[in-house]
Formats: C-alpha cells, structure tokens, sequence
C-alpha cells in the first residue's frame, strides 16, 4: 500500500514521498522465504513500531501472530497481488460492523458523510477538525471536497491544507486505523494528524502554544459518548 500511496503524490508536496524506512519496506519481504522471511518480518515489526511520527502511531504495538513460515510466505504473496488502496475502506466498515465497543462506535455510511461535508462547504484555507474521527471517513471526505475546490490548484494552498487536518478518537485501536487511512491518502506526512485521548476531556488544541482553532468545519459524526463507568 505505500508503494501504491508514493504513486498519488502530487503538487511538489515535500515529505509525499515514503516515511517508511528503506529497509523496512515491502520489497525487502517480497522475494523472503523460510525463517529468513519470519526473522526479517519481525525485526521489521520492531523497527516500525518504536519510530515517532505517523508510522509509530500505525505500528503501534505491532508483533507477528503468524510463526509458520509457509503461512506467512502465503500471506505475503496474496497481499502482494492485490490493489489496496481501493479495499481499504471497505476493510474500515467490515471491521467496524465487527469489533464494537462501549465507546459508541459506528461506521458513518459515505453518503452521509459525503452529505454533510457538502453542507459544511470547507474552503482550502480552513481548519477541518473531528473530535471523534474514527478510522477518518469525514477528515477524507473533506479532505477530497477541498482539493477539487479551484484555490487548491494553487501548490502552496494544497501543500498547506494538510497541515490544517486533526483529529481525535477515544479508542487507540481506531486511531492505528485513521492514521493508515489518512497516510495512504496522502493527507499525512510524516507526522500523525490524529491522537489517542478523549475529546470530552479537553481543549481540542493539538499544542498548548497554538491559538485555539478556529474551524469551520468542525466535523462530529459521532453520537456522544458517555463516560466509561468503572
């Protein structure tokens, strides 16, 4: 998938390129077989998941589960013969429909989302917001909305709209998904739009230096939540 991604840079945006690191990319596991590929697989795992920035916040905890090497030589090549950036979504709202939580999780249906952002109207110049984002279904929306908008043909404008995307989600599982989400769409850069915390709980400022923000489109698609009873 991030070879699919560095293929929809555009615009001369500076980091669009991979923030995976070389050795840690697909290619080094395509041709892999036997123990070799299992030792390598979970080197790579270990790597990932202890950088900063948005590949930290995707691998996250990450471990391998599979310990055959005939599996995970299967699993390598199945993965490798698919186009992901077209399934990812539907992958979102599978597991959506599947895992559920006391957090008052759902997945939106994109005509909604679509919907609403076409209401809220977002300029290219403003700051697009979701206290509870989820996997991003409307930071991506808006994000599609914005970028066909005719200021965004301006490069600066464009390379500065992502800049202008954050959001937040209770459950830190989601947030893995989000920031996957909005990496393989080239919303994120290097860095993580998206954090763990409960929006309920505070200001929704990422940097307690920075004015607040001040957004238009301000994008709750959630229900409220209540509050954890222990």
């Amino acid at each position: 998938m991030d070879e699919e991604r560095a293929g929809l840079a555009a615009y001369g945006i500076k980091d669009a390129g991979s923030a995976i690191p070389d050795d840690c990319r697909w290619p080094v596991l395509r041709d892999l077989q036997g123990e070799e590929l299992t030792r390598r697989y979970s080197a790579i795992l270990d790597k990932l998941s202890s950088l900063a920035g948005i590949i930290g916040t995707i691998f996250l905890k990450a471990q391998n589960e599979i310990q055959d090497p005939a599996k995970l030589r299967r699993l390598v090549g199945l993965i490798d013969g698919e186009t992901w950036l077209g399934l990812y979504e539907g992958l979102l709202e599978r597991n959506a429909q599947e895992v559920k939580s006391g957090a008052g999780q759902y997945f939106t249906p994109r005509a909604l989302i679509d919907a609403l952002v076409t209401v809220i109207d977002p300029e290219p110049r403003e700051t697009v917001h979701d206290p509870a984002c989820g996997t991003g279904g409307f930071l991506l929306a808006a994000w599609e909305f914005m970028r066909k908008k005719p200021l965004a043909r301006n490069a600066e404008v464009y390379a500065a709209m992502r800049s202008r995307f954050s959001g937040v989600d209770i459950v830190p599982e989601v947030v893995r998904l989000c920031a996957m989400n909005l990496y393989l769409h080239d919303i994120a850069g290097r860095e993580s739009p998206v954090e763990a915390r409960d929006a309920l709980l505070g200001d929704v400022r990422r940097d307690p230096d920075e004015p607040a923000l001040r957004q238009k489109a301000k994008l709750p698609d959630r229900p409220r939540r209540r509050r954890d009873r222990h």
